[in-house]
């Protein structure tokens, strides 16, 4: 998958609410469903839902020990994310001093 199919993925995947708090709440550490489940204001079968789309879009993933999966943000999930912002604020930064250097207000 390619840079910007992996950023878009994710960048769609992380537009849902519920699916940001499901990322934040793994950043604690990794939960299976029922865990997670218990800690959000929706049910188990939404909470799987939303994480098979985070993990198609790369953010989580899941490791099964015994008869339970175990979810956990991937290590590089969310890489994909910050490259697209830091670019896009660099060019943004740089259109900005181009436009301060030509002597131009805001």
């Amino acid at each position: 998958m390619s840079n910007q199919a992996r950023s878009e993925a994710a960048f769609d995947a992380m537009g849902d609410p519920m699916r940001r708090r499901i990322t934040e709440t793994l950043g604690r550490g990794a939960l299976p469903v029922g865990e997670l489940a218990d800690r959000l204001p929706i049910g188990r079968p939404a909470v799987s839902k939303h994480l098979k789309v985070l993990e198609s879009a790369g953010v989580v993933e899941h490791t099964s020990v015994g008869t339970r999966n175990l979810y956990a943000l991937a290590p590089d999930g969310l890489a994909p994310l910050q490259v697209w912002i830091t670019e896009t604020w660099d060019d943004v930064l740089s259109a900005f001093a181009e436009h301060v250097e030509n002597g131009e207000r805001p």
